[in-house]
């Protein structure tokens, strides 16, 4: 059965309940803490089930440490997340999502990402430091196109 969860940006002092379940998750932390603005968080009766962001250069983005609760896993919260983080990116203007993945590609390939050469990914993107060494060269890399109304 599929929770509701209610989302909103992240804020400072969300930042220690992030790392905790970003370390529960052994996702890295290396800049997460930089990027905090573009952070999505989502509760469930006031407590923290999942969080997820993405570090934005342009037009195109970082998805990164997306994470579920141990006890919230199997509930659709992750669906619920990325399709909360995908809106909120489209707001801020970004047309393509790309990532880095060691364990997760057939979950995010389930919901639009397909697989790319690493080395495709917009310059920007290199040096972010997901891409710079967190992630080992083998992670697997994907990109989503999201959909953007033309702005009149």
């Amino acid at each position: 059965m599929e929770k509701l969860l209610t989302f909103r940006p992240a804020t400072a002092t969300d930042w220690p309940s992030i790392e905790a379940l970003l370390l529960a998750a052994r996702l890295p932390l290396d800049g997460a803490r930089d990027h905090l603005e573009e952070f999505v968080i989502g509760e469930n009766s006031g407590a923290m089930c999942c969080v997820g962001g993405y570090e934005r250069y342009g037009d195109v983005a970082l998805l990164r440490s997306v994470a579920v609760a141990e006890g919230c896993c199997g509930q659709g919260i992750g669906e619920q997340l990325l399709e909360a983080i995908k809106v909120r990116a489209r707001d801020h203007g970004v047309r393509h999502l790309y990532l880095l993945t060691t364990t997760a590609a057939d979950f995010f390939a389930r919901h639009g990402f397909t697989v790319v050469e690493r080395d495709s990914a917009p310059a920007a993107l290199h040096a972010s430091r997901e891409f710079q060494g967190v992630c080992p060269a083998s992670a697997t890399c994907m990109m989503a196109s999201l959909d953007i109304e033309p702005r009149l």
